[in-house]
């Protein structure tokens, strides 16, 4: 019997276990957003039949997929993605499968974001690197105030406790959900921003992860809505105090070595991971475009509020970029801070991985890292130094894609075309707009 016999048979003695009636087919749309379709089982072992014939679906009410002329497409299980749904309640519980989405000759699909991953991590491997994740997602636990307008769960501030914490509870039956999920979670804490808060996960393979960071937030907005809180992974969603980030960790191994740890420079960082840095950086503005990638995305990335403006890198520098955190070793690891968790984890994780691949491929020196305080310079020091600025909005940020080839590659024309118009058509219908601000400000001109 195969491995992938072997799997099947548990997952079918887990299907019984566990009286599930309901398998779930779960995938994302180009906005990362999770979409799923539910088979109905009569017996366990039609899980077996299912698996293999994959599913059918409609794929033009799909953002992102395909028009209505031919709309077919197939969804087929990743097996070693099965899992519980503990949030759901036990009798007639609920499993899952994420799949990859298929054309219905069999071809994969261009559009599907967890293929164009795939894609891009096989470049990695077809060079014998294993390419890893730990990302650092933050979210924002809100409330209503008696008028009926959102607010901050808490005004608790970092690493704050109880009776300023309002979340550790929350965050207790967070972990514990996870847990159940096979996550291997690493700290969990109250955030700098009240009501905001962060739960950390260990790093894994990148496809890994970014299943993870799907499931991750469809788990907490499940098991917050449980427990009658509201979870936003918006990137600002109140003026005046840090917004939510993602900070990504990267490594590269090789042969179960990290190729980015030299014991032997100075810094004990290799070339390689100084080449990979220059590639991110060299991309750095289209790259802003697919990890932050909504309107609101840059009102978080301002100065003053902890999140990154300036393309540079540093040694434990959180003022720029990309920040190289003190760990070595295994640990060794370049943390891009831009990324925000509105994005979609496989295609951020593509374009990254892409972006520092052409720094290696074409030797990109990233220069000497920041060690001063970027925020504390003005605009023309920071250019006497070298030092660009982030795209300060959307419109910037998807004419920069619009002009860098490799994350157009790394997208796929496809993928490419459909974001850029979607993201065109976003900032279009927000210019347009007239808000309150506006109408205080102006009114009496």
């Amino acid at each position: 019997m195969s491995a992938r016999d072997d799997k099947i048979d548990e997952i079918v003695k887990t299907v019984d276990e566990h009286g599930s009636k309901f398998l779930r087919f779960q995938f994302v749309d180009i906005h990362g957003l999770p979409k799923n379709v539910a088979v109905s089982l009569n017996k366990p072992e039609d899980v077996e039949t299912i698996i293999e014939d994959g599913l059918l679906f409609d794929g033009s009410s799909v953002a992102g997929f395909v028009g209505i002329n031919d709309s077919d497409l197939a969804l087929k299980p990743d097996i070693n993605t099965f899992s519980t749904l503990p949030w759901r309640p036990d009798e007639y519980g609920a499993c899952r499968f994420i799949c990859d989405v298929y054309h219905t000759d069999g071809t994969p699909f261009e559009g599907d974001p967890r293929g164009v991953l795939k894609k891009s991590l096989k470049l990695a491997k077809d060079r014998g690197y294993q390419y890893n994740m730990g990302p650092e997602p933050e979210f924002f636990l809100v409330d209503h105030d008696e008028n009926g307008k959102l607010i901050p769960a808490d005004n608790a501030e970092y690493f704050d406790v109880e009776p300023l914490d309002q979340g550790i509870d929350v965050r207790k039956e967070i972990v514990l959900g996870l847990e159940k999920l096979n996550f291997n979670i690493e700290v969990s804490h109250h955030e700098v921003a009240p009501g905001q808060h962060e739960v950390d996960f260990r790093f894994d393979d990148a496809l890994k992860t970014a299943d993870a960071v799907v499931t991750f937030k469809q788990a907490i907005k499940a098991l917050v809505d449980n427990l009658g809180y509201q979870v936003t992974f918006m990137p600002k969603p109140f003026f005046g105090i840090n917004g939510s980030g993602m900070h990504c960790n990267q490594s590269l191994f090789k042969d179960g070595k990290n190729i980015f740890y030299d014991p032997d420079t100075e810094t004990q960082l290799s070339q390689e991971a100084l080449y990979f840095i220059g590639g991110l950086l060299k991309h750095a503005k289209a790259l802003s475009a697919i990890l932050s990638p909504t309107i609101n995305s840059y009102k978080r990335l301002v100065p003053g509020y902890e999140a990154p403006c300036y393309i540079a890198y540093g040694l434990k520098n959180r003022s720029t970029l990309l920040r190289i955190p003190a760990s070595r070793g295994l640990g060794t690891r370049i943390e891009c801070r831009s990324a925000d968790p509105s994005c979609n984890p496989y295609l951020a994780f593509a374009v990254l991985l892409e972006a520092g691949l052409d720094g290696l491929d074409n030797k990109i020196d990233p220069g000497e890292p920041t060690e001063f305080n970027a925020f504390a310079l003005t605009p023309d020091e920071l250019a006497a130094k070298g030092i660009d600025t982030l795209p300060t909005s959307l419109w910037e940020a998807y004419h920069s894609l619009e002009k860098d080839d490799v994350v157009k590659n790394a997208l796929g024309d496809y993928v490419y075309d459909q974001f850029y118009n979607i993201k065109r058509a976003e900032w279009d219908d927000y210019r347009i707009q007239v808000f309150d601000y506006e109408r205080d400000k102006f009114l009496n001109i």
